[in-house]
């Protein structure tokens, strides 16, 4: 019965999508010709990338050995690194005690609904509006984006964490409650210890977005490497955008292979085989058989 109601529902759900999309598809007659254009840019604009922003910038002097350290690509990554480091610190750091009164199961419904409305707010602005409103206010450059980034953060990384607190279990909470132990207590020797594998793991994931999203901030003025791509842009140096986006594509990856180091440090099973490819395939006893060979 229950698997007869998923497929409906599942089919429902598709069926809705393809029925709102054929609503949006207009008239594909004017997209004919897309690919060509696509396959144009690409190859006359965007191949092969400039990688002359790895060179060592003009001015100011290059005063360090190695050339690259003094490149535009470089230093716009490296302060977009910074500005997501900072960010996410603070903003972890403040979304945490408002994540436990947003938590249905630590604070009274009424402190729960006005945090979860914060956060919401906080949320519902992206971090590119938060950073047009901080540059007004504090004027271009990094400290304008750490502080939209902050903001944003609160109120993507409060969400998560008030989720991963509901979903603890309420035998070690009533338990404490029952040893008399209050909020603050709870939250900080019952909570925390019980959640923290998803809150750094939500920590680090706000990190990655954070690092990939500077690229955004940076086009209204907010600092990073978001700033080269925009100043690039407006003078069509697509090339150059390329060679940037290759940059961040590459600092990306390697953050989530740290990530994934870090959150090891912090699971349970980390002492567990980890899986091969073949178990994605092969049933478990075909993959144990072929480890033994």
């Amino acid at each position: 019965m229950r698997k007869k109601i998923i497929i409906s529902i599942s089919f429902f759900l598709i069926l809705i999508s393809y029925l709102t999309f054929v609503d949006f598809k207009g008239d594909w007659a004017l997209r004919n010709g897309g690919l060509d254009n696509l396959r144009t840019f690409f190859f006359e604009s965007l191949w092969p990338p400039d990688w002359s922003v790895l060179d060592p910038r003009a001015y100011p002097v290059c005063e360090r050995n190695i050339g690259l350290f003094c490149s535009i690509a470089w230093t716009g990554m490296v302060e977009t690194i910074k500005i997501a480091f900072v960010a996410t610190v603070f903003g972890f750091i403040i979304a945490l005690p408002i994540s436990s009164l947003a938590a249905s199961n630590l604070a009274p419904p009424v402190v729960s609904l006005i945090a979860r409305t914060t956060l919401a707010g906080m949320r519902s602005l992206p971090s590119i509006i938060w950073a047009v409103l901080f540059v007004v206010v504090v004027g271009f450059g990094p400290f304008a984006g750490v502080l939209a980034m902050t903001f944003y953060t609160i109120g993507y990384l409060g969400k998560l964490q008030f989720e991963a607190i509901e979903g603890i279990q309420n035998t070690p909470l009533e338990a404490h409650r029952a040893m008399g132990m209050n909020r603050l207590e709870i939250f900080i020797f019952v909570v925390i210890p019980e959640s923290a594998n998803n809150l750094i793991s939500h920590m680090m994931f706000m990190f990655e977005y954070n690092v990939r999203h500077g690229t955004v901030i940076g086009l209204v003025g907010a600092g990073g490497i978001g700033w080269h791509i925009s100043n690039y842009l407006k003078f069509l140096q697509y090339d150059k955008v390329l060679a940037l986006l290759i940059v961040i594509f590459l600092t990306v990856v390697v953050i989530d292979l740290s990530s994934q180091f870090v959150r090891s440090f912090f699971n349970e099973n980390n002492d567990s085989r980890n899986k091969t490819w073949l178990s994605v395939f092969l049933p478990a006893n075909a993959v144990l058989s072929k480890e033994e060979e």
